[in-house]
């Protein structure tokens, strides 16, 4: 099958595209607005944009509020900062409970029973028991259709002591991460190298 632009109305795209750019890695952002309301929510439109410096990019969706943004993106606009959890196995149940629609003044925090963390360099909390959590200042918000793209410089990097390896490298098998299908997740815990004999077969 073949579906050009001409064809796109005709077809949910949205399915299509997101069943098919996967797996994609969760960016649980936590940000808190300039009351000192803490957000936590996932978005999984997300991937590191550049090396030197350090940025990261979020793909952020409409909203349902009147403005028609998203609390997170409200918020980073806000304050200019946010933090990046990355999602262990052991949250994920939590993680799926923020990523349902809260008014602006509820604490997803507390709704998910999760803890919070100081930290360092920011005024957004962290997941405490997160695996890693990289602490962002904003570079630039991009307007890209009905999305904006969220450039976040790093300025802070945690990560648990027991998921470190020697020469800096993160172990995958200790991290756990859990990652977006079309409308599912799955677990990351299937590790193999290329070329590999097995596919020959």
């Amino acid at each position: 099958m073949i579906i050009d632009q001409t064809q796109f109305d005709q077809r949910n795209m949205s399915k299509l595209i997101k069943g098919a750019v996967v797996p994609r890695p969760i960016a649980w952002v936590s940000s808190i607005d300039k009351n000192g309301i803490q957000n936590l929510a996932p978005f999984s439109f997300f991937t590191v944009a550049s090396m030197d410096p350090i940025t990261f990019c979020i793909s952020i969706g409409a909203g349902q509020s009147l403005n028609h943004e998203k609390d997170t993106l409200s918020n980073i606009r806000e304050t200019g900062e946010f933090v990046i959890n990355m999602v262990g196995e052991a949250q994920a149940n939590q993680m799926y409970e923020t990523s349902k629609h809260f008014d602006p003044e509820e604490n997803e925090f507390e709704i998910a029973s999760l803890k919070t963390s100081e930290s360092k360099l920011v005024s957004a909390p962290r997941v405490a028991g997160a695996p890693v959590n990289m602490e962002c200042t904003l570079d630039q918000v991009i307007k890209v259709g009905n999305s904006h793209l969220v450039l976040g410089r790093l300025v802070c990097y945690h990560i648990k002591d027991e998921i470190l390896m020697e020469t800096d490298k993160v172990n995958p098998e200790k991290l756990k991460p859990v990652g977006r299908m079309g409308g599912d997740y799955t677990f990351v815990n299937d590790f193999y190298r290329l070329p590999n004999d097995a596919f020959n077969k």
